[in-house]
């Protein structure tokens, strides 16, 4: 197993990510939501094999989705893309730092930050500042 971890472009927190997949346009004919992407993952058995994609927000990772296919998506451009099609449940997690990169990168599930028990998964989140400072000083 592999996972994915994907900066989330424009989003304010987990519930305005929540917000955008289910809007029409971040969803494909069957419903679920889906992240398009240029690059295919070349470790593609490891990331169906119960991978995620951790979503970082505001610098933080803060929230997981099961990927359950990629499927192949050509546009107007004629460029064959991949669409990450994700389990519309997004899974609360222990909120980690993550500097800014491009595009997506695989995460050793050894790395990936711990689920948030269910008695914590509907608590408000921290305002980011807030997580950065106590993740960076080992409390979060």
């Amino acid at each position: 197993m592999l996972h994915l971890v994907k900066l989330s472009v424009g989003t304010e927190s987990v519930e305005s990510l929540e917000h955008w997949q289910s809007s029409a346009r971040a969803q494909g004919a069957d419903g679920l939501p889906r992240h398009v992407t240029r690059m295919w993952p070349r470790r593609e058995a490891e990331v169906l094999d119960g991978g995620s994609i951790y979503w970082v927000i505001k610098g933080m990772i803060l929230c997981r989705q099961r990927i359950r296919r990629l499927d192949e998506v050509t546009r107007e451009d004629g460029i064959r893309r991949c669409a990450i099609v994700l389990d519309p449940a997004l899974v609360r997690v222990a909120a980690t730092p993550k500097r800014p990169f491009q595009g997506w990168r695989y995460l050793d599930p050894a790395q990936a930050p711990a689920d948030l028990s269910q008695t914590r998964q509907s608590e408000d989140a921290l305002p980011p500042a807030l997580s950065a400072a106590l993740a960076e000083i080992g409390i979060l």
